[in-house]
């Protein structure tokens, strides 16, 4: 089949955007692989699908591969991507757009000034709900890897998070130590590792380590997790200023039990069509 689709990067986090509204699209795994290929298909670090919702109280579902072919439950730099997508594409004229995922349902508000408002949700902290394997929850953990033990924060922004507060950013394993976590058997699904140097109570820098994708630019998720995570152990204040290799976020968490909301950019690169 002949499917046209949308190049779009979130801070460098990159991604294939397929309009399944308004075209006939049944993407497989296999598919999604070959079109997240760097040489051989289109490249990106995950393919998002914007699906006709199947509830009366959503404006769209959105499907979310990573560039493996695996089928994911949340991403934040796809969120505002997808805001931007439907937007532009005159699928909707909303400027707050009510989406359906894989793990539950999320809020995205276009703001005047073109950066994109995601509401994530309330974080999950309960151990077995991430999931992560724990005697209890806490709000750092001890895990055996690459021969130590590390302390991490367990966080689930509708995907699962490992963040691990390094000294430097620069000089932190993610290539070496990023695969470990990603594949610890404490992480059942697997999970996203994040390594969060704390530059002041409202500034962290930030790298993450994306299951089924590698390191990417920016990590939506990633960053409100490491926020959490970082409040949560008394680091941090309310407003985080999350500097990722791709750019800047904006996260806003105020505390257990309440929403976490992310704001950014969002761009989109060219239009294309590929055979499938």
């Amino acid at each position: 089949m002949l499917v046209k689709f949308t190049k779009m990067h979130g801070l460098g986090n990159d991604f294939v955007v397929i309009d399944a509204v308004t075209q006939a699209v049944n993407l497989t795994p296999e598919q999604a692989r070959k079109l997240g290929d760097r040489r051989f298909g289109v490249g990106c670090d995950q393919i998002l699908v914007v699906e006709p919702p199947t509830r009366p109280d959503v404006d769209f579902r959105y499907r979310i591969f990573n560039q493996d072919g695996s089928e994911v439950e949340q991403c934040g730099n796809g969120a505002r991507c997808f805001a931007k997508f439907v937007r532009d594409r005159r699928l909707t004229g909303k400027s707050t757009i009510r989406v359906e995922t894989a793990s539950g349902i999320i809020e995205l508000r276009v703001r005047r000034d073109n950066q994109i408002e995601v509401n994530m949700g309330v974080p999950v902290l309960e151990p077995a709900q991430i999931p992560f394997t724990a005697g209890a929850r806490a709000y750092s953990y001890p895990v055996e890897a690459n021969d130590e033990q590390l302390m991490i924060g367990a966080v689930s922004m509708g995907n699962p998070h490992a963040v691990l507060q390094v000294t430097d950013i620069d000089t932190a394993p993610v290539a070496t130590l990023g695969p470990i976590l990603e594949n610890h058997p404490s992480f059942p699904q697997r999970v996203n590792a994040g390594f969060m140097q704390v530059v002041s109570t409202n500034e962290i820098n930030l790298r993450v380590y994306e299951r089924g994708a590698g390191e990417t630019l920016a990590c939506g998720t990633g960053a409100c997790a490491a926020v959490v995570a970082g409040r949560l152990q008394d680091l941090l204040d309310s407003s985080v200023t999350v500097n990722l290799p791709g750019g800047s976020l904006t996260i806003d968490w105020p505390g257990e039990g309440q929403s976490v909301i992310m704001t950014g950019p969002a761009t989109t690169v060219f239009h294309g069509r590929i055979k499938i």
